[in-house]
């Protein structure tokens, strides 16, 4: 984006598409005695996907994790777009937008470290937490004021649907 502020992207977008790991969760891994990793995710974030989802955005995941527990939580917020083990993020991204038909302009992606920065810099809106690596902090289009796993997705998605008229304070996503 060149000397535009964030906030005039913010009407274009109809794509959401998130990492996991940084951004959904506080970026830490909790390791069983059997080793099972578990991660944490916020409340908030997954109300704001759902809603995102309801209010007909396309929502999408692309995460280098594989954690099939990861895929049941997203798949319960009706997220049916999920690529996980992805290692070369452009290429699911590529696949999805083709699919989907979504031009790279309508897209808000948030990553956290430098596996998303290929994505970052094709997307019309770059985001991360702020808590992002340097290297993604440096090429960022909004920097949330809010840690990953603490509600950054939470505060890009309600920005997109309040700016569209989308973010009903009323609404009740019937969420769990």
């Amino acid at each position: 984006m060149e000397d535009k502020s964030y906030k005039e992207y913010l009407n274009q977008i109809t794509t959401l598409i998130f990492d996991v790991d940084g951004v959904l969760t506080d970026g830490t891994v909790t390791v069983t005695s059997s080793g099972e990793m578990l991660r944490r995710m916020n409340i908030k974030d997954g109300y704001a996907l759902k809603t995102a989802v309801i209010k007909g955005y396309n929502v999408c995941i692309i995460s280098g994790g594989t954690n099939e527990g990861v895929r049941k939580r997203l798949q319960g917020l009706g997220i049916t777009d999920i690529y996980l083990g992805a290692h070369q993020k452009v290429v699911q991204l590529d696949e999805y937008l083709t699919k989907k038909n979504i031009k790279l302009e309508n897209v808000l992606y948030m990553g956290d470290d430098i596996p998303d920065v290929p994505v970052l810099k094709q997307v019309g809106l770059s985001c991360c937490p702020q808590d992002a690596a340097y290297e993604v902090l440096e090429i960022c289009d909004y920097i949330s004021h809010v840690d990953g796993g603490k509600g950054a997705a939470r505060d890009v998605i309600s920005q997109v649907m309040k700016v569209q008229g989308t973010w009903d304070e009323n609404f009740d996503a019937k969420y769990d």
